[in-house]
C-alpha cells in the first residue's frame, strides 16, 4: 500500500471519485514509459478495504481502457437498473435464503434428507 500511495504521489494525477469515496488516477508524466507504450496507466485508491467489486461500472470501462470519457457522479440509472452495490460475501449483509431465516437456522447448509 506504502508504493501506491507513493507512486500516487509522484506520478498520479486525480482525474475523478465516485460514490463510494474511491479516487480514479491517471499516470501524469508519460515520458519516462517504456517503448511501445503509448497508453498511461490507470488506477483506483479505494475508501476503506481494497474490494475490487466496489468500483462501480462506469469508472471500471474507463479504468480497462473501453471508454476514454471520464464518468459523471451523477449516473443516470434506466428505470429496470439497480444501483450498483459491492460484494457482500462475508458480511452481515450476504445472502441468507429466506428458507433458512424462515427456520431460525444460523448455518448455511441444509442437509438432503430422503423422503
Amino acid at each position: 500500500m506504502i508504493g501506491t500511495t507513493l507512486f500516487t504521489f509522484f506520478k498520479g494525477k486525480l482525474v475523478g471519485k465516485d460514490y463510494y469515496g474511491n479516487c480514479y488516477f491517471e499516470e501524469k508524466f508519460l515520458f519516462n514509459r517504456k517503448p511501445g507504450s503509448i497508453r498511461p496507466r490507470r488506477w483506483v485508491m479505494y475508501k476503506g478495504d481494497n474490494e475490487a467489486s466496489k468500483v462501480v461500472p462506469e469508472w471500471h470501462r474507463w479504468l480497462h481502457y473501453t471508454s476514454n470519457e471520464l464518468p459523471s457522479n451523477e449516473v443516470k440509472l434506466k428505470d429496470w437498473q439497480k444501483p450498483h452495490v459491492p460484494n457482500m460475501t462475508g458480511t452481515p449483509k450476504a445472502y441468507n435464503p429466506a428458507i433458512m431465516l424462515e427456520n431460525g437456522e444460523d448455518n448455511y447448509y441444509i442437509s438432503w434428507k430422503p423422503k
